[in-house]
C-alpha cells in the first residue's frame, strides 16, 4: 500500500496527482522523489522497483521483510534495512518493526513493516526544515537515521525500569522471576540485533567509506546520530550483562532458599526420629530386657523422649536451622 508519494523542489513540497506524475517528475529532474509504502505485495511494489530500476534482490528483502539490518550499495542505489523499536507500556514489551530505505540520486523509496517508526513525523520534519532537504536524498535518509535512534532511546528507558523492577523482586525474596528475566532477555538480544549493525553502517557513512562526497556538513549529522546509537549500543549491551548476573543471583538465592527449606526438614525430621526410636526400642517386648518390670520405666521413656526432643530443637534453632 502506497502510503505517500510527493515531489521535493528545492525544498518544498509539490503534491502530484499521481504516482506517474511523480514518476515523470522524476524522469524530468525536477526534484526528488520520495514514496512511502506499507507492507506492500509483490504485485504493488513492482511498479516502484521497475521505474526506479532497483535491484530484485533488494526488491526480494523489501517485500518479504524478515532482513538483519544491512547497508548495500546496488550501482547508484543504496539499500539500507533498519530495524525500528517501541516501547510498549501497558504488556511491558518491546515492538520491533522494520524499515527498507532505498536511496537514488533523485529519489528515496521507503518500505514499512510495522508500526514504528513514524515516518510521518520524519516527513514533516524535512517539510519544516527545507535548507536540510536541498541536501537532496542523502538528507532524507539522515532523518530516518536520526528518527530511527532517537526511538530507541523510550525502549532504553522502559527497559531498564524492566531490569529495575525485577532486580527488587528477586532481592525482595519475590518468586518465579525466572521467567520473566527470561523473557526480558530474548528482548534485550533482540534490541542488540538491531543496534549493533546499525552502528557499524553508521561508522561506513561517517567514515567514507558508503558517505558520497560533496557534503561535510551532512557528514556532521551523522556523525551526530552515530554517537547516539554508540550511546544506545552500550546500554543494551550492560543491559544483556546485567539481566545475565541478575538470573545467576536469582539462581544462587533459590539455591540458598531450597537449602534453608532442606534444613528445616531435616531438623524436624530429627525431632520426631528421637522419640519413634525410643518407643521402638521400649516396643519390643523381649524376656530380658531392663527396665521392663521397673514401676518409673514408662514415665522415664516419656520423658526421655521429651528431654531428647528439646535438646534438639534447642541445637537447631541457635543453628538457625528452624524459622
Amino acid at each position: 500500500m502506497i502510503v505517500d508519494s510527493a515531489i521535493y523542489v528545492d525544498g518544498r513540497r509539490v503534491e502530484p496527482s499521481s504516482l506517474e506524475e511523480t514518476y515523470e517528475a522524476c524522469r524530468a529532474k525536477e526534484g526528488i522523489a520520495w514514496i512511502g509504502l506499507y507492507k506492500p505485495t509483490q504485485e504493488e511494489f513492482s511498479s516502484v522497483a521497475g521505474e526506479f530500476a532497483l535491484h530484485p534482490l533488494a526488491v526480494e528483502d523489501a517485500v518479504k521483510a524478515h532482513q538483519r539490518p544491512k547497508l548495500e550499495q546496488y550501482g547508484d542505489t543504496r539499500f539500507v534495512v533498519l530495524k525500528a523499536a517501541r516501547y510498549l507500556d501497558e504488556p511491558e514489551i518491546v515492538e520491533f518493526g522494520e524499515l527498507h530505505v532505498f536511496v537514488g540520486r533523485d529519489f528515496v523509496v521507503t518500505v514499512r513493516h510495522g508500526e514504528s517508526p513514524d515516518l510521518a513525523q520524519v516527513r514533516q520534519r524535512m517539510e519544516d526544515e527545507p535548507e536540510l532537504l536541498r541536501r537532496g536524498p542523502e538528507a532524507i535518509l539522515y532523518a530516518i537515521l536520526d528518527q530511527v535512534v532517537d526511538d530507541y532511546a523510550p525502549v532504553v528507558v522502559g527497559l531498564e525500569n524492566d531490569i529495575d523492577e525485577i532486580e527488587e523482586t528477586v532481592f525482595g525474596g519475590g518468586v518465579d522471576v525466572s521467567r520473566r528475566t527470561y523473557e526480558l532477555s530474548r528482548e534485550v538480544i533482540q534490541f542488540q540485533r538491531a543496534t549493533t549493525p546499525l552502528v557499524g553502517m553508521l561508522d561506513m557513512l561517517t567514515t567514507g567509506h558508503a558517505h558520497r562526497e560533496g557534503d561535510a556538513e551532512l557528514l556532521r549529522y551523522l556523525r551526530d546520530v552515530h554517537d547516539h546509537a554508540i550511546r544506545v549500543e552500550e546500554q543494551v549491551s550492560a543491559f544483556r550483562e546485567l539481566l545475565h548476573h541478575v538470573l545467576n543471583v536469582n539462581l544462587v538465592i533459590v539455591g540458598l532458599r531450597q537449602n534453608d527449606e532442606v534444613k528445616t526438614i531435616s531438623a524436624w525430621a530429627a525431632i520426631l526420629f528421637a522419640p519413634s526410636m525410643v518407643g521402638t526400642i521400649y516396643g519390643m517386648n523381649f524376656d530380658h530386657m531392663p527396665e521392663l518390670h521397673w514401676l518409673l520405666g514408662y514415665p522415664f521413656a516419656l520423658l526421655l523422649m521429651v528431654v531428647i526432643c528439646v535438646a534438639l530443637y534447642i541445637v537447631f534453632k541457635r543453628r538457625h536451622w528452624l524459622t
